[in-house]
C-alpha cells in the first residue's frame, strides 16, 4: 500500500520529460548535456559550470553533483578529469568507448561500464535486419561526484534523472543511488529487448513448422537472428561479474544500503542471462529443424523422380525392343500385337504406379 502511494506521488512530482541528449538543449556546451548539484536528495537551482557546481557542493559538506556529458572528446574531457582527479586509463576508455561491460576502482573513485541495448522496430525480419543496436554509457562514480559518459544515438539518462529527482528519499543516498539507478535501467532495456527478441524467433519457428508446404523460412534470418542475439549476448554476460561485485563486496563510494538494490538488479541480469541461452539454443534447434526438413523434402522429390523413371522405364524398354526392326520377333505380323503391346504396357505402368502410392513414394 506503502508503495504504491509513492509511486501515486511520484508520478503526480513528474515534471514534463525534457530530451536532453541534444547537444543544441544544453547551454554548458557541445559534449556536457547537464550539471546538477543534489543536497540532501533535492535538486538545487539552476545549472552551473562544474567547477561552480563541485563548489557548492564541498562548502555544503554534504550532497554530490552529476554531470551528463554525450560523445566528448579527449580536449573536452581533460578538464573534468583534471578537476575531478580521474585515473587517465579510465579517462581513455570514456573518450574512446568500445569497452567491455566492467568495474574498475581506481583509490575512491568507481569507473563502471554499460552497455546500452535498443530493440530495432521493423516490419519483417530480414537477412540483413538489424535487430539489437548498442551503446555505452560510463559512469564515474565518487565520493561527492557522478559523471556519466553516454556513446551511442540512444539511451538517453534525462528521463532517468527525472525519476530519481522524484525519490529524493533514494536520491539523497548518494552517487551509488545514481549508479544503481543506471544499472537497473540498462537491465530493463535488457529485459525489453529479449523479449522482443523472443517475438522475432517465434515468428521464424512458426514459419518452419509451417504446415503449409509452400511456407519455407529463410535460414539466413536464421542466422541474422542469431547473429543479433550474439550481439546482445556481448551487452549482458560481462556484466554478471560487475553486479556480483556491487551486490557482495564492500566498493569505495557505494552505500551499504544500495547494495541491497544491486542483488535485485543482478536477479534481473541473471534471468536475461538465462533467457539469452535459451533464445541461442532454440535457434540451434530451429535450424537444425529446418536442415532436417529440407533434407526430407530432398528425399521425397528424389523418390518421386525415381518412381516415376521406372514407370517411364517400361514404355521404353518395350518400344526399344520393338523397334530394333528384325524380321522374325515375336508376333512381329501378328494382327493383334500392337494393341496387345500397348495393353501391356498400360498394365504393367498401372501396377507399379499403384504400388509406389500405396509405399509413400508418389
Amino acid at each position: 500500500m506503502v508503495g504504491n502511494l509513492r509511486k501515486v506521488a511520484r508520478l503526480a512530482r513528474r515534471r514534463r520529460r525534457v530530451d536532453l541528449n541534444h547537444p543544441a538543449r544544453s547551454p554548458l556546451g557541445t559534449s556536457v548535456v547537464n550539471c546538477v548539484a543534489y543536497v540532501d536528495g533535492k535538486r538545487q537551482p539552476g545549472d552551473c559550470p562544474v567547477e561552480e557546481a563541485i563548489a557548492r557542493v564541498r562548502r555544503a559538506g554534504r550532497g554530490f553533483v552529476w554531470i551528463g556529458l554525450h560523445e566528448p572528446t579527449e580536449r573536452e574531457f581533460s578538464g573534468i578529469a583534471d578537476l575531478f582527479s580521474l585515473h587517465p586509463l579510465a579517462v581513455e576508455d570514456a573518450v574512446q568507448a568500445h569497452q567491455r561491460p566492467k568495474l574498475d576502482t581506481y583509490d575512491d573513485t568507481l569507473f563502471t561500464v554499460f552497455k546500452t541495448v535498443r530493440y530495432v522496430e521493423h516490419d519483417e525480419l530480414t537477412t540483413t535486419s538489424e535487430v539489437v543496436d548498442t551503446g555505452e554509457v560510463m559512469a564515474f562514480t565518487g565520493p561527492d561526484f557522478v559523471i556519466t559518459v553516454r556513446h551511442g544515438r540512444h539511451g538517453s539518462l534525462g528521463p532517468l534523472r527525472e525519476e530519481l529527482e522524484a525519490d529524493p528519499e533514494q536520491l539523497a543516498k548518494g552517487p551509488s543511488a545514481v549508479l544503481h539507478a543506471i544499472a537497473d535501467h540498462v537491465v530493463e532495456d535488457y529485459l525489453a529487448v529479449a523479449d522482443a527478441v523472443q517475438d522475432d524467433i517465434e515468428q521464424v519457428e512458426t514459419e518452419v513448422f509451417a504446415r503449409e508446404p509452400l511456407v519455407r523460412a529463410d535460414p539466413g534470418r536464421i542466422y541474422q537472428l542469431k547473429r543479433e542475439l550474439l550481439e546482445l549476448k556481448r551487452a549482458v554476460a560481462p556484466l554478471a561479474r560487475p553486479m556480483e561485485r556491487l551486490s557482495a563486496q564492500r566498493l569505495p563510494a557505494v552505500d551499504a544500503d544500495i547494495q541491497t538494490y544491486f542483488r535485485d538488479v543482478a536477479d534481473h541480469l541473471a534471468r536475461v542471462t538465462d533467457q539469452i541461452a535459451a533464445f541461442d539454443d532454440l535457434l540451434n534447434s530451429i535450424l537444425q529443424a529446418h536442415l532436417a526438413q529440407v533434407t526430407v523434402a530432398q528425399n521425397e522429390d528424389m523418390r518421386k523422380i525415381t518412381a516415376w523413371a521406372a514407370i517411364i522405364a517400361v514404355p521404353t524398354m518395350v518400344c526399344g525392343v520393338y523397334g530394333m526392326n528384325f524380321d522374325h520377333m515375336p508376333e512381329l505380323h501378328w494382327r493383334f500385337g500392337y494393341p496387345l503391346v500397348l495393353v501391356v504396357i498400360a498394365t504393367a505402368c498401372f501396377a507399379m504406379h499403384r504400388g509406389f502410392r500405396r509405399n509413400g513414394w508418389l
